[in-house]
């Protein structure tokens, strides 16, 4: 079943504040008709144009599903093999891509976030195609950059469970300011990785929860704010909404508002090459004890011995 993406554009980086291995991105930028199809080999062929004309005929195969985190020091996590050559580096068959036979039937599977293509493979396992602009400047900041602009195609395979990103609203600091917290989890366990990942030091294990908020002081419409890293053993995670310099080498290092809109989202590449998976919620408009109290308990059972997030301690 062949599958089409229009006008998206494919990239391969990663973005500061931290750059956790994405689930797995294909491609080059600038790109159109991008489609999805999957042999009976397990071999998925991503294909597209770019906007000079030229076609491209990337293979994938190799990996499925996750590891939530290392359980020892010799854990390796899920990662696909890629032939962006179409079949000659792989098979020595530069005419491999052109003999490739479909199989991949209608997709069934939940709803994902950002999808533009994915199909059932005989098996009963899925593939998936989603794309992100995730490399939007923090602090609300418009891109001046093509990199900052430029989306993702994220390539996916996965047999049943998804990862669930759990996500709590509360108030914080005395009730002073408004915040959330939640964890990422696959097949019950928590995810995270080995150490907390920055742009020059990466690990395939750690997972960055992306945050954007919608009409708030940074602008109307949807505005990237920052990502956070999910913490070690629990893959926990607290977030307070609070004015913050944006990075050395921004148009300005003046802070430009608390980043609190009417709504706002968390967004995360799941863990080895399982999809991309994201919450949406609305802002708190009103102080609620019972609420308040119920996130003061998942709040503990969650990150209650995290040193990290004692400030932002529900009460």
């Amino acid at each position: 079943m062949k599958t089409t993406l229009c006008a998206a554009a494919l990239f391969v980086a990663c973005w500061p504040p931290a750059s956790a291995f994405a689930s797995t991105v294909v491609g080059a930028t600038d790109v159109r008709d991008a489609h999805l199809e999957v042999n009976a080999n397990g071999v998925a062929l991503v294909e597209y144009k770019t906007q000079s004309g030229h076609e491209r005929h990337v293979l994938v195969w190799g990996a499925i599903d996750a590891l939530a985190h290392p359980t020892d020091a010799g854990s390796k996590q899920q990662t696909f093999s890629i032939d962006y050559s179409g079949g000659w580096k792989s098979r020595r068959d530069p005419g491999y891509w052109r003999k490739f036979k479909d199989v991949c039937r209608g997709y069934d599977g939940p709803a994902l976030p950002l999808m533009v293509a994915a199909c059932k493979a005989p098996d009963g396992t899925y593939w998936a195609l989603q794309s992100w602009q995730r490399r939007l400047p923090m602090r609300g900041f418009a891109p001046w950059t093509q990199v900052q602009r430029d989306d993702e195609l994220h390539v996916s395979h996965w047999s049943d469970a998804l990862p669930v990103l759990e996500v709590y609203r509360h108030w914080t600091y005395g009730h002073s300011k408004q915040g959330f917290f939640g964890r990422l989890t696959y097949r019950g366990e928590p995810v995270y990785g080995t150490r907390s990942p920055s742009a020059t030091v990466a690990d395939r294990w750690a997972r960055n929860i992306y945050i954007d908020t919608f009409n708030s002081d940074y602008g109307r419409g949807w505005k990237h704010d920052t990502a956070i890293t999910t913490h070690s053993r629990s893959g926990g995670f607290c977030y307070t909404f609070v004015r913050q310099p944006p990075p050395k080498g921004y148009p300005t290092e003046r802070p430009s508002g608390n980043g609190l809109g009417t709504k706002y989202r968390i967004t995360v590449m799941g863990p080895g090459v399982t999809p991309i998976v994201r919450w949406e919620g609305r802002k708190l408009t009103k102080s609620d004890p019972d609420a308040q109290a119920e996130a003061a308990d998942k709040f503990e059972q969650i990150l209650g011995e995290d040193k990290h997030c004692t400030p932002e301690r529900s009460s």
